[in-house]
């Protein structure tokens, strides 16, 4: 299976390409990209997603096309400029790279595309699989837009998988890294009342489930890209600081983070149920399902 992979550079792109052969990859600064990606990567080609399709020799021989690529929605206060940004490298980005999928002599079988939980909002106590139904929120309404930019590939006989990604967990960036340093100060503690769910998912079992949709064929549209155990606020507050050795006691007030964060406050204290159905449904078996054995691998040392 030779693979086409954008957003190779960030926090989930390096796992992923060590389960793969050589993988060509599209980033907005080659060379940085080479420095970066050593021989992880197969050829890299310039690839801007705001300016129009990738080059097309970048698809010749590729089989499917894993899409990571999206700006960071934790990054600095949801202004309007911000907000577009989150939206248009979503939803223009797929949209040329399913123009570069058509433009390709040979077409790939398979795009496999990022989504987010976000497309959900927030949902109380309710189970949600992949038959759910959307929220109407901003980030809801972005992965409503990003995931049809994506299933338009559908016209042109590609398979297509929107993988709807919870918090993603794992040594050396990502949500965890962000939550230690309160944490190892004594500081840590529940958001609010702690009682909403948290979809979460150990990066490395991300980096499997990309390959696990690509090599699937039975897997068609949405996919929940979440482990099979959502743990409330708490919970993870407890188990973070177990694992710490901290204690975590000091709630963090929605107006505090409202204050500090803006809009994005409201996704912080979003409780979403999120169960992975057609991961589990198709054979996917995760190595890590419970949130106490995540952490303790990745805070290992």
């Amino acid at each position: 299976m030779k693979a086409l992979v954008t957003g190779a550079t960030g926090f989930v792109g390096p796992r992923l390409l060590r389960m793969l052969n050589a993988p060509v990859v599209l980033s907005r600064n080659a060379d940085r990209a080479r420095t970066s990606l050593g021989n992880l990567a197969g050829p890299i080609y310039r690839w801007d997603p705001m300016q129009g399709p990738p080059p097309p020799q970048a698809f010749e021989g590729v089989d499917v096309v894993l899409h990571l690529a999206g700006e960071s929605v934790a990054e600095g206060r949801w202004t309007a400029a911000q907000k577009a940004k989150i939206r248009d490298s979503r939803v223009i980005g797929t949209r040329h790279l399913v123009q570069g999928i058509a433009q390709a002599a040979v077409k790939p079988k398979t795009f496999v595309s990022a989504s987010a939980v976000g497309y959900y909002g927030d949902r109380g106590e309710e189970e949600l699989t992949e038959a759910s139904p959307p929220a109407h929120d901003f980030l809801a309404d972005v992965c409503v837009e990003w995931e049809r930019e994506a299933l338009a590939a559908e016209k042109h006989g590609v398979r297509v998988v929107t993988a709807r990604t919870g918090i993603v967990l794992g040594a050396g960036g990502g949500a965890l890294a962000k939550m230690l340093t309160p944490f190892k100060l004594g500081g840590g503690g529940p958001l609010g009342n702690g009682r909403q769910w948290m979809p979460w998912i150990h990066v490395a079992d991300l980096a499997r489930l990309y390959v696990h949709a690509a090599e699937r064929e039975s897997i068609r549209g949405a996919m929940n890209a979440v482990a099979p155990h959502p743990v409330r606020n708490s919970e993870f507050t407890k188990a973070l600081a177990r694992q710490l050795h901290r204690p975590a006691f000091l709630p963090a007030p929605y107006f505090g983070l409202r204050l500090l964060f803006g809009e994005f406050a409201k996704v912080l204290f979003a409780s979403q149920r999120v169960i992975p159905r057609v991961a589990l449904d198709t054979g996917f078996v995760f190595q890590y399902p419970e949130i106490t054995a995540a952490l303790r691998e990745i805070l290992a040392d």
